[in-house]
This record gives C-alpha cells, sequence and structure tokens, in this order.
C-alpha cells in the first residue's frame, strides 16, 4: 500500500467517526488556543514594559526619602518621610559636584478634585518645575508647560494630562478656561499629549502645577519636602556616575556619616521596569505552563480514541495483513490517524485562539500580541504530542499477527 493510500484510509476513519474525532481533539484544541492567549498576553505585556523603557530612556534617577517611625515604634514604608526638600534638588544641579546629572526636578503629589465646565473629575495632582516636561520626556498637545517665571511667582496655572482635559472639556481646547481646586482658581496653559499607561500608574489621567504654588496655596509640605526628585544622567554610560554624586552630595546635605543609614533611596525607571518585565515574563511561563498542560490531556486522550480504534478494527488488521500488509504500513496507517487528530484539533484551536485573543483584547484591560511563530508552533506541538501519543497504539496494531486477528472475530 502506497503512502497516498494509507493516508487516504487514515481521513476515512477519522471522518466516518465524526463525533468522536471531535471529542478526541477537544483536549488539543483547548490546549492549542490557550497557549496563543497565553503567550500573546506575555508578549503584549513585555511589549507595553519595552515601550515605556524606550519613551524614558535609560539615564533616569528618582529619589525617594525614607521611612518614619511612630511614637509607638511602629514604621511606615519608604518614601514616607519628609527628608528630601527643593533645597537638595537645588544642590544637585550644582554642575561643579555632580556633572553626570543634566536636568533635576523635584516633585510633590496629591490627589485632587478638580471643577471645570460643570464637570468634576478627580485626579492626581504633581506639582513640579518646567525640567520635568523634558526629563519625562512628554510633549505637548495645547498651549504650553509649565515655565520659570510661573515657578517664580508662584502663578495658579495648571497643565492637564489628556484624560483630565476630556473628563472636564470634551475634545475643546480647555487652554485659557479655569479649572477650581479647592475653590481656587487655576487658569490652564496646556494640554499634555497622551502617553498611555506606565507600569503603576496611567500618565494620562494627571494635572501639573508649579511647586511653589503646590506649597503655597494647595498646602505642600512644611519645609519645601517633597515626595520624590527625578534626576536625569547626562548620558546613559554616565547613569553610575550620576548616582554616585547624587548619593555622596544628599549624604553630605544629611549629614549622615554611614550610607547604610541614609534617610533616602536612589533607583533607576529601568531597574523599575525591568521588574515589571521579570514578573510579567514569569507570569507568561506559568500561564504557558498550565495551557501545555490541555495539550498533554488532548494527548492522553489521542491515544485512548486510537487504542479503542485498534480493538474495533482488529479484523481489518487481520485481513489486511493476510493480503500483505507489513506492519510497518499497519503502523503508518495509525500514526498517521493519530496525526490527523492532531493537526485538527490545532487548527480549530487556532480558530478558537484567533477569537478569544479578539475579545480578550476589546474587553479587557490587556494587549495581546499574536505572533507566526507561537501559532505556528502551537500547531507543531500538537502534531508532534499526537504522533508520540499514538506511537504505542499504531505499535500496537503493527505486532497483531492475522491469525490472532482473523481469530478473534
Amino acid at each position: 500500500m502506497s503512502l497516498l493510500e494509507t493516508l487516504r484510509s487514515a481521513l476515512e476513519s477519522i471522518f466516518s467517526h465524526r463525533s468522536r474525532s471531535f471529542l478526541t481533539v477537544l483536549g488539543m484544541l483547548i490546549g492549542v488556543a490557550a497557549v496563543i492567549v497565553a503567550v500573546g498576553i506575555g508578549q503584549g505585556s513585555q511589549q507595553k514594559v519595552n515601550r515605556s523603557l524606550a519613551s524614558l530612556g535609560s539615564n533616569l534617577l528618582i529619589v525617594t526619602p525614607g521611612s518614619t517611625t511612630s511614637t509607638g515604634g511602629v514604621r511606615s514604608g519608604l518614601g514616607s518621610s519628609s527628608t528630601l526638600t527643593t533645597y537638595d534638588a537645588q544642590q544637585l544641579e550644582n554642575k561643579t559636584v555632580a556633572p553626570s546629572i543634566a536636568q533635576v526636578a523635584p516633585v510633590d503629589r496629591s490627589v485632587n478634585v478638580l471643577t471645570a465646565n460643570g464637570n468634576n473629575w478627580t485626579s492626581p495632582t504633581i506639582a513640579t518645575v518646567p525640567s520635568y516636561l523634558s526629563i519625562e520626556n512628554r510633549s505637548l498637545l495645547y498651549g504650553q508647560f509649565l515655565t520659570s517665571a510661573d515657578e517664580r511667582s508662584s502663578a495658579p496655572v495648571i497643565v492637564l494630562g489628556s484624560t483630565v482635559s476630556t473628563e472636564l472639556f470634551g475634545g475643546l481646547d480647555p487652554v485659557g478656561q479655569s479649572v477650581s481646586i479647592a475653590n481656587l482658581q487655576f487658569q490652564v496653559v496646556g494640554v499634555l499629549a497622551s502617553a498611555g499607561s506606565s507600569s503603576s500608574t496611567n500618565q494620562d489621567d494627571q494635572c501639573f502645577v508649579p511647586l511653589s504654588t503646590y506649597q503655597t496655596l494647595l498646602g505642600g509640605k512644611t519645609g519645601g519636602s517633597v515626595n520624590e526628585i527625578v534626576l536625569q544622567a547626562t548620558g546613559s554610560s554616565t547613569i553610575s556616575a550620576a548616582y554616585q554624586e547624587a548619593n555622596n552630595l544628599l549624604l553630605q546635605l544629611h549629614q549622615i556619616s554611614n550610607p547604610a543609614a541614609a534617610d533616602f533611596t536612589i533607583t533607576s525607571q529601568t531597574q523599575v521596569l525591568s521588574a515589571a518585565l521579570t514578573v510579567s515574563q514569569t507570569l507568561t511561563f506559568l500561564l504557558t505552563g498550565i495551557a501545555a498542560v490541555s495539550l498533554l490531556v488532548g494527548g492522553i486522550g489521542v491515544m485512548n480514541i486510537m487504542l479503542v480504534s485498534v480493538a474495533e478494527r482488529v479484523k481489518e488488521i487481520g485481513l489486511r495483513k493476510a493480503l500483505g500488509a507489513t506492519p510497518g504500513v499497519i503502523r503508518n496507517q495509525f500514526l498517521l490517524e493519530a496525526l490527523g487528530l492532531g493537526l485538527v484539533g490545532g487548527f480549530l484551536g487556532i480558530a478558537l485562539g484567533f477569537v478569544a485573543a479578539y475579545f480578550v483584547d476589546h474587553y479587557s484591560a490587556n494587549h495581546l500580541v499574536l505572533s507566526v511563530s507561537v501559532v505556528g508552533g502551537s500547531v507543531g506541538i500538537s502534531a508532534v504530542i499526537a504522533l508520540v501519543f499514538g506511537v504505542y497504539p499504531a505499535s500496537r496494531a503493527a505486532r497483531l499477527t492475522p491469525i490472532e486477528a482473523l481469530r478473534s472475530e
């Protein structure tokens, strides 16, 4: 029997038992679809982190204050103390002491209710200085960002993120309009272009006011304290030097002789996002592993149904062997049947995977990235699993002797 005839016989056997064959490949189908969706979510998350890394660059450092300890001895988390000040930021701008630091932006944060145009919206308020725009690599959609003159005069001006602008003013240009915060009127001078979400925050759902205005009018921390200081090194090659310069200067300013007792922490955006990338990769691995179990269960189903098929077709096997079919031909026939079941499950799994990916991508916060290699690899793996689990039933059929097979009827 030629290979073509063997293939035709295998396909006839599969399609002659459509319901049984479909139930057999169901495990393969679900497994392939699950692998496609799981890996797609993982790659989408990694792509999102990589975009954040590219937009921020690799030359940013963030200085945050240390922790506080209450009178009862309870320690709060890092960033809860008030050890960083605008004076620290001013000293870090000194090119003589810190030549590797290009720009510095002190930042204070709070959450406020904004009211304008008959609408209200609760949004994080970021109090900072003009250099923040270039350090964070943001761009403007309308108007301008905060200026040095605004900072010097504590001007009641505000720059809106794109989400805040839409919630308060719809699709209109709000520049020149007024926004009320804590019963104080702020003039809108600009709207930032959309930047999407970072690893932890929605960068479009923010508003920006001058740091001096915040400390004067909105009840900023006493003594010029700030939540963090953002530093930009002169380049990615000087990030280590900038770290050392900032660390040494702050230790000196805070009169700390033991670096282990520092009341501040310096981290890089790259470290934060790399940690998020590691978590995403681990989650992808776990989800893919769970999906792979479905493929193995599908393989067991293929082996089970092939054993049933061998048992049902003992007379046919005996007759074929009596007419001259070799054990190799019988083995190939059943292996091709197993391979057919695996491929059918694989291709149906691709269809289900694309449908599931569409709904996940459009109706959840997750973004999927579907790659040809993952889709093709899933089908290949399903075919290999079907072949592996089909070896035993095929070998069992090939070992039957014509006399034993014909006698069994």
